[in-house]
């Protein structure tokens, strides 16, 4: 094993917050250093050059500069696994020649001084070890020879036989608590006699097997249970009630409940793909159905914040692509629900620190850790969140009930588009080959499925960190490339049907795919691949490692599908075949012996139905007496409580732009504040349909009226994706993912109750419930020395809405207008009740309340959306948002955000002041023209909306404040931007802990900066308005490069192929393997994205493999010194041809992109600059000051380059058009904000920004008004290089 120390592992802000956090356990430490190691596993020596060769791809050398003492602690990964970080590392090492080297992994050092010379005992190892790794997938080590652990290859481990024929039934349950099955007495007893029927003992694999299909988490027994309530036995089922709104209002669903995914009936568009054989990029006018599926992932949340998001947003997304026979994930949503947050040092009034269980980390943690986790996920697999929500709950009901969320929630979820030959699933064959795609098993996420359907704290903490999994995004991205091709070939598709690799592992995804068509399975256990050699048969077959697909193909395609995988560098396995006998066959070759044979009706039978005799329980509440609450401080808290706060820190993190087909998303307005009602995305680069979705969410209200938390969860969620413009409410699909903390006294008749209210609701509305998920044992337990603790969750439904959009510029904002001819009116959908139950005002004061909110009338609801589209239609409405968390009084903030206005508002309204600003029910402010009132207030009452109900309550006013009159009397006169500080500051807190403290500060105060005068336009150059004037000859070709983990060429191609040019898909294997040459092509584009996850530097790794490589190496420099080429770089492409900079003439200045300032992901829509250079793709636009979308993690120049040799062509700006280099405005803090150069004849350009994103005026979250051109300045960019080749 070769060893060689790297560059610093932590930024010298990172390491002064470590040190503080270490020394408050041992004070005795006055210094740290960090460095990365890496461990080389070679398989014969490397010599001086290769050796040399190794040290600049790693950035490292054997003698590196931190010292090594008896203080130093190594950080690695868990031996029997492979880091995401080492797949790819040693990917790009092969790809530049060094094979040699069988893998690469890499650890951190950690160096410590103590003042009185000590040694770090284990003791205190002990108290600073949470600080320094994740446990569920690192280790400590002290000395490095350790490491050598990483790359043992043991013998593979032998099954185990459960002998039951001997021992009888008491060896099942032994079994059953060891192997932490968690199955039921009932279970143990169907097992105990089919075994007994078969004559022979199970093995512990399918024991494993058994236990994870049958699991609570799979079978979803309680949803399936019969029920009895109060000794009364209810005719229907969770599930039969949930079938029946779909029964009643089926019109627009094309499949619900039997896939991975439910799918609905889209409008038909101008799909944009590549032609998988030709490579050409390509147009195909199809109905583009929208598929949907929203999941939890709580357990592994708590457990290990990063990982367990990041898996529960990869899951989901396999669950979109693994729908049908192959579809193509779109757009994505999140969200966290928690115990209260406790930061140190901004602790709030009401929260109250309760304890928890040591196996899971605190609220705040998962806060910190869990957003990133998921938000990298989306961001390196190229799907951009768009939607989400964020709520902290922990208050002690009585002496022994406290509700909150110690088992978090983790929602991920969101939409994906799909061909219609291909939503159902095809009959498979006997015979036909069943595959593998994906990575390697490991030893991770063992047993995930039975984990997950136990409340936090009861299992073994051992089998609680083995359940949880690690993600890598970049391989799932490539079998996303091999998914894409397949369905891209129409009618042609290879695939039969798939299934993504889940929970319970290839032991839940290979039965529940064959069974699908009345089949069984002949599998070699030995032919799934495997890099953890010594696994037994048990963790082979059933470990849930990610980024796995499991896929039925024909004999005759399999050679088609083996082309697609190698050209995506996407691994796969050919593990069997189907069968016509209906019976599980496991043949291990190793051992001679069969892992698993047995009737698939064993595993997937008919089970003892699960009976729920449970009994109601009422409680009696106390109301909340709000007569001596004072306003200024109602506010005070209200404003900082996250479920109201900002979500920026949320947001930000998430590439909200990729695909390039994005219309709406959280941010609104020219200072883009995160207030959004829904996100809208469009359908294709040319058409105005789309889609939209929003989610609806009230469980604190579930305390009081656990019906009413549905109604209201339901109604939120319509009334926010109303902003969007839909033609009729039967269009909107719902997601309802339910959560509860099932077997505590009363949570189960919570349950069945909302369940009915919810069934019932939605057929009144006409809409129904295609998809969901449950998630049933949201409790945490625990033992406090002799005392015996526990948190249970309040029952929260999740609803999300779906639904296809007829036109995507029409959606509605909550941004208000300055406009000072204009009213806003607020339609109170509650009829005058003012119910403060489970509000956001009783939480920061301790309480509950006793009268919740609630939905009285279904007709509602359905006039007001219909009145609304109507209005929307007509160009009426200037502004919407919703009544929410928080009620009227942060619905009128939200809006004054936006807008950067203050506003005066005059209620006359019965009741109190704090009431009426503060309850929850639902409403609506709308902002209008003053001229147009008598027609709104008429278009709301034809459609069954009182006329009492709609109230004028005020106007905008230029001072930024908000004024405030109640009945009559003045009682607010303040500042709006004093306001949107406190609302933001708890976003603030967050950010500072967990980014760069210095960004988080500068962004926090420029919310005061009143000279900040919003994101704007202004070009030096004129387009003609909505054509496009090209030569219309030949089409010249351009090579639209990728690298396995590129994510941006679909947008890239659609804004070269807008101005005329032959859009050529050519992937670097292509290049490799001699497919193609760069000498047939007069123009490339490197695109962005996350090549190779973005290890060994952003973009390095791209460079790299071209740079080692002779054959490439000459090919891109014949390519640059052509005089008839040119090339663009953005973002990822940008990054790599950088390091290319000595092969392009004029270009050897280029700067390094290093982490951002903030270090931290930045997406943003920012002003830029573009400056005076030769570059022809920026001709006639010197001096044009237009907003951009950036998206990137490594975007920072070190080092500005002279302005003789720079070539600079862009650079950031602040909203008053100066040069800047503060946070955000400059994402990322390059020197002088420079973001683009080119090289000396302005042939070659790179930058970071992402013009190919915003070509279309439609894809800006935010563009002025005044813009009617279809395209953004953007285009010019485009059509210059078109022109540039006549």
């Amino acid at each position: 094993m070769l060893i060689l120390q790297g560059c610093n592992a932590l930024s010298k802000f990172r390491v002064n917050k470590l040190l503080s956090t270490v020394q408050v356990y041992i004070p005795e430490i006055i210094s740290l250093q960090t460095c990365f190691i890496h461990f080389v596993n070679e398989n014969e020596p490397l010599n001086e050059n290769e050796q040399a060769q190794l040290e600049v791809l790693l950035n490292s050398r054997i003698d590196g500069d931190v010292s090594k003492n008896h203080n130093q602690l190594i950080v690695i990964p868990r031996p029997g696994t492979i880091s995401p970080w080492s797949s790819k590392a040693s990917n790009i090492i092969h790809n530049s020649g060094l094979n040699k080297i069988i893998r690469v992994e890499r650890g951190i050092i950690y160096v410590f001084e103590i003042s009185n010379g000590e040694n770090l005992t284990g003791e205190k190892i002990k108290k600073i070890a949470h600080s320094l790794h994740d446990r569920m997938t690192e280790i400590i080590i002290e000395k490095e020879d350790r490491a050598e652990e990483l790359f043992l290859t043991t013998t593979p481990t032998p099954l185990e036989n459960i002998d039951v024929l001997n021992k009888g039934i008491d060896e099942l349950k032994k079994a059953n608590l060891n192997m932490g099955l968690a199955l039921s007495e009932d279970e143990i007893s169907f097992l105990f006699l089919a075994f007994e029927k078969l004559k022979r003992n199970p093995t512990d694999v399918e024991l494993m097997m058994f236990a994870q299909a049958n699991s609570e988490h799979c079978r979803h027994k309680i949803f399936n249970a019969k029920w009895i309530i109060d000794n009364i036995e209810k005719e229907n089922s969770l599930f039969s009630m949930i079938r029946q709104t779909h029964n009643e209002n089926p019109k627009n669903i094309l499949s619900a409940y039997h896939d991975n995914a439910a799918v609905m009936k889209g409008f038909s568009g101008l799909r944009f793909f590549a032609d998988p054989n030709k490579h050409e990029y390509q147009y195909k006018d199809e109905a583009i159905h929208l598929l949907m599926k929203v999941e939890t992932h709580n357990h592994p949340t708590a457990i290990s914040p990063y990982s367990g998001a990041a898996t529960g947003s990869g899951g989901e997304i396999r669950d979109e692509a693994a729908t049908g026979q192959g579809a193509k994930p779109k757009a994505g949503l999140t969200g966290f629900a928690v115990s209260n947050l406790n930061i140190t040092g901004y602790e709030q009034p009401w929260e109250k620190d309760n304890g928890k269980p040591e196996r899971i980390v605190s609220a705040l943690d998962i806060m910190i850790q869990g957003p990133i986790g998921a938000a990298s996920y989306n961001n390196e697999f190229g799907r951009p969140a768009l939607c989400g929500y964020f709520r902290t709950y922990e208050q002690r009901e009585s002496s022994s009930l406290i509700y909150g969320y110690h088992k978090p929630i983790m929602l991920a979820g969101g939409y994906g588009m799909i061909c219609e030959p291909h939503v159902k699933k095809q009959i498979i064959p006997n015979g036909a080959k069943l595959i593998v795609l994906g990575g390697p098993a490991m030893l991770i996420g063992l047993g995930g499925g039975a984990a997950s359907s136990m409340a936090s704290g009861i299992s073994n903490a051992s089998l609680d960190f083995a359940s949880v999994q690690r993600g890598n995004a970049e391989m799932q991205r490539r079998c996303q490339e091999v998914i894409d091709g397949c369905w891209s070939l129409g009618n042609n598709n290879p695939i039969l049907s798939i299934h993504d690799v889940g929970a319970g592992g290839l032991s839940n995804a290979i039965p529940e795919l064959v069974s699908a068509s009345s089949r069984g399975a002949k599998l070699k256990l030995r032919e799934i691949p495997n890099d953890e050699l010594s696994m037994p048969p048990m963790g082979i077959w059933c470990n849930e490692s990610q980024e796995r697909y499991v896929l039925a193909i024909t004999t005759e395609k399999i050679e088609q599908f083996e082309q697609l995988c190698k050209r995506e560098r996407a691994p796969y396995a050919i593990i069997g075949d189907a069968t016509k006998n209906q019976e599980l066959i496991l043949d291990d070759s190793y051992f001679d012996n069969q892992a698993i044979n047995i009737p698939m009706s064993i595993l997937l039978g008919e089970m003892p139905k699960t009976t729920q005799n449970v009994v109601s329980r009422s409680v009696s509440r106390k109301h909340f007496e709000i007569s001596s609450l004072e306003i200024k401080e109602v506010i005070n808290r209200i404003l900082r409580l996250p479920a109201v706060a900002s979500k920026s820190f949320l947001i930000t993190i998430g590439d909200r732009s990729i695909s390039g087909l994005v219309v709406r998303d959280q941010m609104v307005g020219p200072w883009q504040v995160p207030v959004a009602d829904c996100a809208i995305t469009s359908s294709s680069y040319y058409d105005y349909v789309g889609e939209a979705m929003a989610i609806g969410e009230r469980s604190p209200i579930a305390i009081i009226d656990a019906p009413a938390s549905g109604r209201m969860a339901l109604s939120e969620a319509i009334l926010n994706i109303t902003a969007a413009r839909i033609l009729k409410i039967e269009d909107i699909s719902l997601s309802a993912n339910w959560m509860a903390a099932c077997g505590e006294p009363g949570e189960d008749v919570k349950l069945y109750n909302t369940v009915s209210a919810i069934s019932e609701l939605c057929k009144e509305l006409g809409i129904c419930i295609p998809v969901g998920k449950d998630s049933l044992s949201m409790s945490t337990v625990w033992s406090d020395g002799q005392k015996q603790k526990k948190v249970v969750a309040p029952l929260s439904l999740n609803i999300s809405a779906f639904a296809r959009v007829i036109d995507v510029r029409q959606s509605l904002t909550p941004q208000l207008l300055k406009d000072e001819s204009s009213v806003l009116l607020f339609i109170d959908l509650a009829n005058g009740k003012k119910r403060l139950g489970g509000s956001a005002l009783c939480q920061v004061y301790g309480n509950t309340g006793s009268e919740a909110p609630n939905l009285e009338d279904a007709k509602i609801l359905t006039g007001f959306f219909q009145s609304l589209q109507i209005l929307n239609e007509s160009s009426l409405i200037n502004a919407y948002h919703d009544r929410s968390d928080g009620g009227l009084f942060i619905t009128l903030c939200e809006m004054a955000f936006a807008g950067h206005t203050g506003i005066n508002i005059d209620l006359n309204l019965s009741g109190d002041l704090i009431e009426n600003l503060f309850n929850e029910e639902l409403g609506v402010v709308i902002q209008i023209n003053k001229s147009n009132e008598e027609h709104v207030r008429k278009t709301f009452v034809q459609s069954g909306i009182n006329e009492k109900v709609i109230h004028t309550i005020g106007s905008i006013n230029k001072d930024y404040k908000f004024n405030l009159k109640f009945n009559g009397k003045k009682v607010l006169n303040a500042s709006i931007a004093e306001f949107h500080q406190k609302w933001a500051e708890t976003s603030y807190q967050i950010q500072a802990l967990r980014d760069n403290p210095e960004c988080a500060k500068q962004e926090y105060e420029n919310i005061t900066n009143k000279n900040d005068s919003g994101i704007s336009i202004s070009t030096t150059f004129r387009l003609e308005k909505n054509t496009i004037s090209i030569n219309k000859g030949v089409k010249p070709k351009i090579a639209v490069l990728r690298e396995q983990g590129v994510n941006g060429q679909l947008e890239m191609a659609a804004a070269f192929d807008r101005v005329g040019f032959d859009c050529i898909d050519v992937h670097m294997q292509d290049l490799i393997d001699n497919q193609i040459k760069l000498n047939s092509f007069n123009a490339l584009v490197a695109c962005g994205g996350f090549s190779y996850g973005d290890v060994l530097g952003a973009g390095g790794g791209w460079a790299k493999t071209i740079l080692y490589n002779d054959e490439l190496r000459k090919m891109f420099e014949d390519f640059f010194n052509r005089k008839d080429t040119f090339g663009l770089g953005v973002c990822n492409g940008c990054q790599m041809m950088s390091q290319l900079r000595n092969l392009i003439p004029g270009a050897s200045s280029w700067p390094d992109f290093v982490k951002n300032y903030s270090e931290q992901f930045e997406a943003r829509l920012v002003m830029v600059e573009v400056m005076d250079s030769p570059s022809i793709f920026f001709k006639d636009m010197a001096g044009s000051q237009i907003p951009i979308v950036v998206a990137h993690g490594e975007g920072r120049i070190l080092k500005a380059p002279t302005k003789e040799h720079s070539h600079a062509a862009m650079r950031y700006i602040d909203n008053m058009g100066n040069m800047t280099e503060k946070y955000p405005q400059n994402p990322n803090g390059s020197k002088y904000g420079l973001t683009a150069f080119t090289n000396k004849d302005g042939r070659f350009t790179i930058m970071m920004p992402h013009p190919e994103r915003v070509f279309l005026t439609k894809q800006f979250s935010w563009f002025p008004q005044e813009w009617k051109n279809e395209y953004s300045p953007w285009i010019k960019l485009f059509l210059n290089a078109r022109e540039w080749l006549n």
